[in-house]
This record gives structure tokens, sequence and C-alpha cells, in this order.
């Protein structure tokens, strides 16, 4: 998939932001804080993983879709299609 630079910096700031929340997952374990703090920031990580990747199923069938199906490769784009949700629902 391609993005443009606009998509690709959005889902960098997002990524970035993850890694933060994983580094601090790390510390409060290093730390000791009590579970329930650390399963929550986990969890909070997690969902923000799931939004990265509804944007990348957004924007695959905004841009990949839509070209496939005006190049008139619909069969095929709409298989790939099908193939990214399937790996999109198997990340939950």
């Amino acid at each position: 998939m391609r993005y443009d630079m606009g998509d690709a910096n959005a889902l960098k700031v997002r990524i970035n932001k993850i890694i933060g929340q994983l580094n601090g997952v790390q510390k409060m374990i290093e730390e000791d804080v009590p579970c329930k703090d650390v399963l929550t920031q986990i969890s909070a990580a997690n969902g923000a993983l799931h939004r990265i990747g509804l944007l990348i199923v957004e924007g695959h069938l905004r841009h990949c879709v839509r070209e496939g199906i005006e190049k008139g490769d619909a069969d095929v784009t709409i298989e790939n299609f099908a193939e990214a949700l399937e790996y999109f629902a198997g990340m939950a």
C-alpha cells in the first residue's frame, strides 16, 4: 500500500505515541507499579494500535480499492481488500 506524505506522517506520529506508551509500561513494570495501572496502560496502547489498523484499512479502501476498480481490476481488488480485512480481524 502506498501512502501520501500526510497519511504516512500521521501514522508515524501515532506510532511514536504508542512507542512512548510502551516505554511507559516498561518503566511501570521496573518501578513495580500496581498491575491494574500497568494493564490500563497496555489497554490504551492496544486501543491505539487498533485505531492505526482502522486507519490503514480505511486508506486501503480509499486509495488502493478505488485505484484497482478504476483500472478495471475489480475482482482482484475485492479479493485483496477481503484479505486485508481478514488480517485486520485477526489482530484482535
